[in-house]
């Protein structure tokens, strides 16, 4: 045999290999919902409103806290029409889930699955809503189910699961910890560089203004 005909069938060889070598490889699934996903990704979609806006508020809670609840339903609600929307303020979502909750943590990770897929914001509306019918079975996810379709719930119980869901959460109690959060909700606003802490809940009238004076400095 020539050693053209020899080049050949080595090279036939080499790549019948290539491709025998290939094909045996493990791959991860084009729809593995940790395939899609990372903590940054994460964490920008439990914020709402523009990160350029002229204060920030970081909002430390816990979904099956009383206090959070109220919190929420009284005060950050408001706030988003007020404020988030208008681009006066960029208000951050942290977990911080404690221990005396029993379902704290498995909301969080609810929640931030639903960040995930982008629906944030509905779920910790229903969170919230819906925590005196969810707090003492830990039936959660009936409640999701008013917000988020059958395909939508099916990923969120999936994702929830995942380890970079999960880093999440802990990221933020890191975070708080560091912050030294002693309680829920605890809220941090930072604007021209100065944070200032705000524990417990305060009034929707308090917030507005002194958020008012803030912006005319």
């Amino acid at each position: 045999m020539s050693g053209f005909w020899n080049k050949l069938l080595v090279l036939s060889l080499l790549a019948i290999g290539f491709a025998v070598t290939s094909a045996a490889q493990p791959r991860r699934a084009a729809n593995s919902p940790n395939s899609r996903i990372s903590i940054a990704e994460i964490s920008r979609n439990k914020a709402l409103g523009v990160s350029t806006a002229p204060i920030k508020i970081e909002d430390f809670t816990d979904f099956q806290c009383p206090a959070c609840r109220e919190l929420y339903m009284a005060t950050l609600r408001p706030l988003i029409n007020d404020y988030v929307a208008t681009g006066k303020v960029y208000l951050v979502h942290h977990d911080f889930p404690l221990a005396m909750h029993p379902y704290s943590h498995q909301a969080a990770y609810y929640a931030d699955a639903a960040a995930a897929i982008g629906e944030f914001e509905p779920v910790e509306r229903a969170l919230f809503m819906h925590q005196p019918e969810w707090e003492a079975s830990g039936k959660i996810m009936p409640f999701l189910g008013t917000v988020l379709n059958a395909e939508q719930l099916k990923q969120v119980e999936e994702l929830a699961r995942t380890r970079e869901v999960q880093d999440a959460v802990a990221q933020d109690v890191r975070l708080g910890q560091q912050l030294n959060v002693q309680q829920t909700p605890t809220m941090f606003i930072t604007f021209k560089g100065k944070r200032t802490p705000v524990v417990g809940v305060v009034q929707y009238s308090i917030l507005r203004g002194y958020l008012t004076a803030l912006l005319r400095q």
